[in-house]
C-alpha cells in the first residue's frame, strides 16, 4: 500500500513535528509532501528518517522559506497542486491547509487536525487586533483574504474521509466549523526524557514562544506584582516587550536547550500556563517531572491537568494542578496563593502518573491501531 504524508510546512521542530516523528516511527515508507521545507539535516533525520519532501511552488518564491506566511492567500492553490493519485492512503497533518489536498473516491484520506485555521476562525478578531489590521487599506485586504480562506476551508470539509483531533477541545471546534465528528488521539509527550524528581528550589517556571496568545506578558506582570521568583524560558517576537515588564524577581532566560530546560523544570515549585491552548505539551512535560501546574482553566488544559478551581472543588489525592478562571493578573495570583497554601498536598508520583497517559509509546500504539481499523473499515465498505 503506497502512503503519502502531507504536513503544512517543515520549518521548526515543534509539537506537530513530534507527531510527524511518531508517524514515521510507525510507518517508514511514507512519501512526504509539504508547502515549505526548511529543515536542518538533524531534524530531517529525526522526523523524516532522512527522506526529502516534495514541496509547493511557494518554496521557490522570494523569501518563500523564511517569510512564507506572507503568501497565505496562495496556500489553498498551492496545496491543491500536489498530485497524490498514486497513493491508497493519504495522511494529512494539518493546522492550516494540509487537510485540503485533492484525492479521489478510491483513496483513503485521514486528517490528523491540530486545529482548524485559528486566525481565520475563532482567533480572527484577536489576530486582526494584535496585527493592527482592524482598520485601513491593509486591514481591508487582510479581512478579504481571511474571508476567502474561510470559504475555501469550509468547502474542503468533506475531503478527509476521517478526522482525528488532538483533543476533545479541537474535536468540538471541528464539529462547530465543519459539522464533522472526530476521533480523539492525544499527541505524544516525551515522558522518558522528562523524569520524576522530588527535589525543589524556591522558584516557579514557565516556557513558551513569545507570541500574544500565549499570554506570557500576563504571567510576567502577575509575578512582578507578587514578588515571587519566576524563571521564564522562550523567545519570539514579543520578547523585548515582555522583558520591559519584568521586575528583578522575574528572570528571562530566552531560548535554552532541552537539557537545561529539563533541569530547570524538575526543580520548580510549579509550572505556570496562561494560554487557551488546543492541547499544550509543556504542562504535561512539567507533570512528567512531578511538578504541579497552575493553568488557565480553558481549552486543552482541562483534559491534560487534573486540576481544581479554588473554592469550588475539594482537593483530591490525584490532583495535579490549580486552575484560574480569568486571564488576569489578579486571577492568576489568587491561584498561586491557593497553591502555596496547599503545596504540600501535591503528590509528585500522582502527577507523574497523569503525564504518562500521554507517552510516545501510547500514542504510536493508539495511532497505529486506529489507522489500521479505519483502513480495514474503508476497504470493507468499498
Amino acid at each position: 500500500m503506497k502512503k503519502a504524508l502531507i504536513h503544512d510546512w517543515y520549518t521548526v521542530y515543534g509539537g506537530a513535528e513530534r507527531c510527524v516523528e511518531c508517524f514515521t516511527n510507525i510507518w517508514d515508507d511514507f512519501d512526504h509532501y509539504s508547502l515549505i521545507d526548511d529543515l536542518s539535516a538533524e531534524h530531517r533525520e529525526i522526523m523524516l528518517k532522512g527522506k526529502s519532501t516534495k514541496n509547493s511552488f511557494i518554496q521557490k518564491l522570494p523569501w518563500g522559506k523564511t517569510k512564507y506566511r506572507q503568501y497565505l492567500p496562495l496556500f489553498p492553490l498551492a496545496i491543491e497542486q500536489f498530485d497524490l493519485s498514486d497513493y491508497e492512503l493519504i495522511l494529512s497533518s494539518s493546522s492550516c491547509v494540509a487537510k485540503g489536498v485533492l484525492t479521489r473516491p478510491d483513496q483513503l484520506h485521514i486528517s490528523y487536525v491540530y486545529s482548524p485555521v485559528r486566525y481565520a476562525w475563532d482567533l480572527y478578531h484577536q489576530y486582526l487586533k494584535e496585527s493592527k489590521l482592524e482598520k485601513g487599506l491593509k486591514g481591508l485586504i487582510a479581512k478579504y483574504f481571511l474571508y476567502k480562506l474561510r470559504l475555501w476551508d469550509y468547502s474542503t470539509a468533506n475531503r478527509p474521509d476521517y478526522y482525528i483531533a488532538i483533543s476533545q477541545y479541537v474535536a468540538n471546534r471541528i464539529k462547530k466549523i465543519y459539522n464533522k465528528d472526530s476521533i480523539v488521539i492525544y499527541p505524544p509527550v516525551d515522558t522518558d526524557l522528562y523524569t520524576l524528581t522530588t527535589e525543589r528550589d524556591d522558584y516557579f517556571i514557565t516556557s513558551s514562544r513569545m507570541v500574544p496568545y500565549k499570554k506570557m506578558d500576563l504571567i510576567v506582570e502577575a509575578f512582578s506584582e507578587s514578588g515571587r521568583k519566576l524563571i521564564v524560558i522562550g523567545d519570539g517576537p514579543d520578547f523585548q516587550k515582555i522583558k520591559k515588564l519584568a521586575k528583578p524577581n522575574v528572570i528571562l532566560k530566552g531560548y535554552v536547550g532541552r537539557d537545561e530546560m529539563l533541569k530547570l523544570t524538575q526543580k520548580a515549585r510549579a509550572f505556570i500556563f496562561a494560554a487557551e491552548e488546543d492541547f499544550g505539551i509543556a504542562p504535561i512535560e512539567a507533570q512528567a517531572c512531578g511538578v504541579p501546574v497552575i493553568a488557565y482553566g480553558k481549552g486543552g488544559a482541562l483534559e491534560t491537568i487534573k486540576g481544581i478551581f479554588p473554592n469550588k472543588q475539594d482537593f483530591k489525592s490525584e490532583t495535579t494542578g490549580v486552575f484560574f478562571e480569568q486571564q488576569t493578573t489578579e486571577s492568576l495570583n489568587q491561584a498561586v496563593d491557593y497553591f502555596e497554601k496547599n503545596e504540600k498536598l501535591f503528590k509528585p508520583v500522582e502527577i507523574r502518573k497523569n503525564a504518562e497517559r500521554f507517552s510516545k509509546q501510547r500514542f504510536e500504539e493508539e495511532f497505529r491501531t486506529t489507522i489500521e481499523t479505519l483502513h480495514n473499515n474503508w476497504k470493507n465498505n468499498r
